[in-house]
């Protein structure tokens, strides 16, 4: 089954990505909640839209809608790479 190696791929980068410098621990309850709305999304601003809304709910701090684009692309190219889409 390909999820299992996309949610591996997926949660090593947004663990490596720190939006707020809080550290790398910070935010485990953030990135499962975009795991499971990057099994549901294919558009990059989709998904680059509700990154930010589970971010800045959690956190109750504003992140530029272009941080959370770069990170939608490469979650989605994870995704596309999982299906043999590319």
């Amino acid at each position: 089954m390909y999820t299992i190696g996309m949610d591996k791929k997926a949660i090593a980068i947004l663990e490596n990505w720190d939006p707020f410098n809080e550290g790398k621990k910070a935010y485990a309850h953030e990135i499962a909640d975009v795991v499971l709305e990057l099994h549901n999304l294919d558009d990059p601003t989709d998904l680059a839209k509700r990154i930010r809304a589970i971010y800045e709910h959690s956190h109750e701090l504003w992140i530029p809608i272009e941080n959370c684009v770069q990170v939608s692309y490469k979650l989605l190219a994870v995704k596309y790479e999982a299906k043999r889409i590319v």
